[in-house]
């Protein structure tokens, strides 16, 4: 007979794909009828507590929290027989929110050690509406958004938007409970599946910070010098005109910096430091009466404190302790402490030098410098 082969079309569809969102398209098409019944569903829907066949590797689900809007029931729904369109509502035993976390407790056996994720939901209805030729459509809605609870903060991850549709005869129900139970497998086998592909490399969910640190260099050399103890200064190097009426014979203006690039590895936010200490020829002048060996190795000593300084802000980045949601904090603050110590250090050097005139401070200077690079960055 052909009123006891329906076509029950399911079809559940990622909506919304943002960033951070992965596009997912089911089609499950069900021909007879394992979902269709013949009674009035009247008594509360008891769902189906079952495990899902995928184990969750990368979370736990920590809490349900229910947002929707209208918490009066979680299916409407019309009665069978034609002409019947007063439609009447049902929900789950002992209440949606309850049911649901059960279930998905069941679904998804928490493993504590993972991941904390709680889960909002924002709508979950099953609406049945009546068609011509004695035909009612069914369309189940549902939609839950992820957040990752870490340090006292909820960190939004990703949303599922679904939807589920059947047609059925006027005479014939639906499983309410096996419709609304696939409608919640969906989304949570959604999540299992972005979660999996984005556990290694999304930086929402990486566990820790590492910090790799290089020294910075160009090859080939242009006007800036990056600093290498096989790289010493050269009268060659001073490309900018002499400033003439400075009562200095030579000038160089060394400084400190980093480049940072940032990747995610095995849940591991990687924070490249590329640590500059540079010197630019082009704002380095010697007077011709004062190209001697001497007057070099005093701006070379310039040079090397920015070394020593810079060595020293590798320490102290060292020392610190990072969190995933802030790294780079940690970092600006050190590094402008360094560039303070770097400025009060050159300015004593000056001081205590006369500008390289004290040749006594100047030679207790170079052991003092020789010693602390020795001692911070393994060169010398």
């Amino acid at each position: 007979m052909m009123d006891d082969v329906v076509l029950i079309d399911l079809v559940a569809v990622w909506l919304r794909p943002v960033r951070l969102r992965v596009k997912l398209l089911l089609f499950i098409i069900l021909i007879s009828s394992p979902i269709l019944k013949a009674q009035k569903a009247t008594d509360p829907i008891v769902l189906n507590n079952e495990r899902l066949p995928v184990s969750a590797k990368e979370f736990y689900v920590a809490g349900v929290i229910d947002n929707r809007t209208d918490r009066t029931a979680v299916a409407w729904l019309l009665p069978p027989g034609p002409g019947n369109a007063v439609k009447y509502a049902i929900d789950f035993k002992g209440g949606a929110l309850a049911a649901i976390r059960q279930f998905v407790t069941a679904a998804l056996p928490p493993d504590k050690t993972l991941r904390p994720v709680m889960i909002h939901l924002e709508k979950f209805k099953l609406d049945e509406t009546p068609l011509p030729g004695n035909h009612v459509e069914g369309k189940v809605k549902v939609s839950l958004s992820f957040y990752l609870q870490r340090d006292g903060q909820n960190i939004h991850l990703t949303d599922y938007n679904g939807s589920a549709g059947y047609n059925r005869y006027v005479n014939q129900e639906v499983d309410v409970e096996m419709v609304l139970r696939h409608a919640l497998e969906y989304g949570l086998t959604f999540f299992n599946t972005w979660i999996n592909k984005e556990a290694g490399t999304n930086i929402k969910l990486a566990k820790g910070v590492k910090i790799i640190f290089t020294d910075y260099t160009e090859e080939p050399e242009g006007d800036t010098i990056y600093y290498s103890s096989k790289r010493p200064l050269t009268w060659d190097d001073f490309k900018a005109k002499p400033v003439n009426n400075s009562r200095f014979g030579a000038e160089v203006l060394p400084s400190i910096g980093y480049s940072e690039d940032v990747s995610v590895s095995k849940s591991m936010v990687n924070v490249h430091l590329g640590l500059k200490a540079f010197l630019p020829k082009s704002a380095c002048w010697v007077k011709p009466d004062s190209k001697n060996a001497y007057s070099l190795n005093h701006e070379q000593r310039h040079f090397d404190i920015v070394k020593i300084i810079i060595e020293r802000f590798k320490q102290k980045l060292k020392a610190e302790k990072y969190t995933v949601d802030n790294y780079d904090g940690p970092i600006n603050v050190q590094y402008l402490e360094s560039f303070h110590e770097m400025n009060v250090m050159q300015e004593q050097y000056d001081t205590e030098t006369a500008h390289g005139m004290n040749m006594a401070a100047q030679e207790e200077w170079n052991k003092k410098i020789d010693k602390e690079l020795k001692t911070v960055s393994g060169e010398w």
